[in-house]
């Protein structure tokens, strides 16, 4: 009886080991998914590209988010709108966030056209820096210095994908319909801009459907950085607003701007590596190879 048992069991660890063999795959792909974003987030140096975007996305692309948005036909601080949507404010919190911008009769009477062109050409130098990144994730060289209208499109496409997706609260309040706009413009809209801006600044060089995942990766990554930010940065900014004024909702802020910065280059990270795991599986013909 024993023997018999023993024999059994010898005759059936197959059956766990083909359950582990099927699950391995799996924890394998993942866990060097991880790793390469691990190791090429230290190679780019995610933190400190990141804290550049906060720096130059605050100094750069908010006053010139503010000026178009004060003018008509928004007549609102888009800007505004959009981070408080963005770190879940309500009540003293999103008081406090829009407090820190000009009203839209003082922007129009202090603006002038040199200073908006001296915003957009600093701009500019916001996308330049993002299309920095994207080379260095994607191992590719520096792109010609001619190519800067590159770099004022996709300038343009962020600051309309922000003024749309802060616009997008406003209509149809109440009704069935004001949802699916606000999914399709936030969601939608910022998947298609960042699939949009990765091909637009790498000029070409890679393929549309290996931009694919870190685009979606980035509109992952914002999600759960904006359910972050609300249970943990919005209570944060209503105590510093308290505590130390204007300053210390600025920090808040530009604490998110950089969150908002990883999300966007540890989105192109993921989706690097997701694309670069699947083309070595197909070199090793366990998927087959995009035609």
């Amino acid at each position: 009886m024993a023997e018999d048992r023993d024999r059994d069991r010898d005759a059936t660890p197959g059956t766990a080991g083909t359950a582990g063999a099927t699950v391995a795959p799996g924890r394998r792909s993942a866990a060097s998914v991880a790793l390469e974003v691990w190791k090429q987030g230290r190679s780019v140096e995610l933190l400190q590209r990141s804290m550049a975007f906060a720096a130059l996305f605050f100094v750069t692309l908010v006053p010139l988010l503010i000026v178009i948005a004060a003018a008509p036909p928004t007549r609102n601080s888009g800007i505004s709108q959009w981070i408080t949507d963005g770190l879940g404010l309500t009540g003293r919190g999103a008081q406090a966030t829009r407090g820190l911008f000009a009203s839209r009769g003082q922007i129009l009477s202090t603006t002038t056209g040199f200073g908006l062109a001296a915003l957009t050409v600093f701009g500019i130098s916001l996308m330049a820096s993002v299309q920095t990144v994207y080379e260095r994730i994607w191992q590719l060289e520096r792109g010609p210095w001619h190519a800067v209208w590159r770099q004022a499109l996709g300038l343009a496409g962020l600051t309309a994908y922000i003024l749309i997706a802060a616009w997008s609260g406003s209509p149809w309040q109440g009704s069935a319909a004001q949802p699916a706009l606000r999914l399709a413009a936030t969601v939608l809209g910022g998947v298609l801009l960042f699939w949009w801006l990765q091909r637009l600044l790498l000029g070409a060089r890679v393929p549309w459907l290996w931009l694919l995942p870190g685009a979606l990766a980035t509109m992952a990554a914002l999600t759960g950085l904006r359910y972050f930010s609300r249970l943990v940065l919005a209570p944060l900014l209503v105590s510093n607003a308290v505590s130390y004024g204007t300053v210390g909702a600025v920090l808040v802020v530009q604490s998110w701007l950089i969150g908002v910065g990883y999300t966007i280059y540890g989105g192109a990270l993921a989706g690097h590596a997701i694309m670069r795991r699947r083309a070595s599986l197909a070199s090793d013909g366990a998927v087959p190879a995009d035609r």
